[in-house]
């Protein structure tokens, strides 16, 4: 048994023990370093805890560490456009004319000292001079925004990013968010280029590279190993929160791990989750209470029709919170999600 706990509950981190979504990561590395790239955009889409940040950090991370790439991080609470800016400046060693006329950071954001005039502070032209001297030195800028949000402060980037895009500049933007906000992004009739930009969902990780990192980890033999990564359905957060419960608890025995692993899911996710739902959405996922259930039967026990179902059934499915392998069937994709979540009644 190693003496160190490898996994982390913290969401954005990435961990010391992962498994790597190598073709997703491919994808995006390979058509952002192309000479001609054919888009300048990827959209990252899952629930919470599917590794959207950690994919999207790797491929940051590998774009970074190449010597014509800068990397810019945005934080989507803050002004976008005043933001990227003053990260601009920085990476051009400029002077920077945000902090000459008040422009200032705090504790809660960016914003602007007594000195600031807010209305002549020109964002796009000091973003365009720092772009000028980027191209000169034949650098590409990478942005990365980690859960969109659909508000007006995105609005007004996309925008003006469409424009950078046609005066041919090398800014690209990788952004993650959750179903519904992705949706309404890409759907905004302001920002229709978005609806054409390439989009990864972050489904199920890889089976047998779970069962390989459990065995490796805690020296398991090849069925308890498949055990562990059965327990997880792939999903990313699972894979983290199983490994520090099995770390804790695994000498105990495996209802001792299932409890904590149960209780990690529940604080860290599934709460969350399960406020986000509507009532219907919650009526459905009550109704699975094993591992694949009928469509006949759930509409039974729902008391709803056909038509009413298969509404609330697609958001599930595209929320990443259920899924229909066999025609006919639904299943939770996320593990012990019954479980946990039929205590809440």
């Amino acid at each position: 048994m190693i003496k160190e706990n490898p996994f982390t509950l913290t969401f954005g981190k990435q961990p010391d023990k992962l498994i790597a979504r190598y073709e997703a990561t491919d994808m995006i590395v390979s058509t952002f370093s192309a000479e001609h790239a054919v888009s300048q955009t990827f959209l990252i889409e899952g629930i919470r805890g599917s590794g959207k940040t950690v994919l999207m950090t790797t491929a940051a991370n590998q774009l970074g560490g190449k010597k014509d790439w800068v990397v810019i991080n945005l934080n989507p609470a803050m002004d976008l456009l005043a933001n990227l800016a003053l990260r601009l400046e920085a990476a051009c060693n400029n002077k920077s004319e945000l902090i000459n006329k008040g422009f200032n950071v705090s504790a809660t954001g960016f914003g602007f000292g007594v000195n600031a005039d807010e209305k002549n502070t020109d964002y796009v032209g000091i973003i365009e001079k720092a772009f000028k001297k980027l191209i000169k030195n034949r650098k590409r800028v990478l942005i990365t925004i980690d859960e969109v949000l659909h508000d007006n402060n995105m609005k007004v980037f996309a925008s003006q990013f469409q424009i950078f895009v046609r005066q041919d500049y090398p800014i690209f933007l990788l952004m993650t968010g959750l179903f519904e906000n992705i949706y309404e992004i890409q759907n905004d009739p302001a920002l229709t280029f978005l609806l054409r930009s390439p989009k990864i969902v972050t489904g199920p990780l890889s089976s047998i590279q779970i069962t390989r990192q459990y065995r490796e980890i805690f020296g398991l033999d090849e069925q308890r190993g498949s055990e562990l990564a059965d327990l997880t359905k792939g999903y990313a957060f699972a894979f983290q929160a199983l490994g520090v419960a099995y770390f804790d608890r695994g000498s105990v025995g495996m209802d001792a791990v299932i409890m904590e692993y149960e209780d990690l899911l529940d604080d860290f996710v599934y709460k969350k989750i399960w406020s986000s739902l509507s009532d219907n959405e919650r009526k459905i996922i009550c109704a699975i209470s094993e591992d694949e259930v009928p469509v006949s039967a759930i509409c039974k026990k729902t008391s709803m029709k056909s038509g009413t179902f298969s509404r609330y059934r697609e958001k599930l499915i595209n929320k990443g919170i259920a899924v229909s392998e066999n025609y006919g069937h639904l299943s939770l994709a996320l593990p012990r999600f019954y479980e946990i979540v039929s205590q809440y009644r």
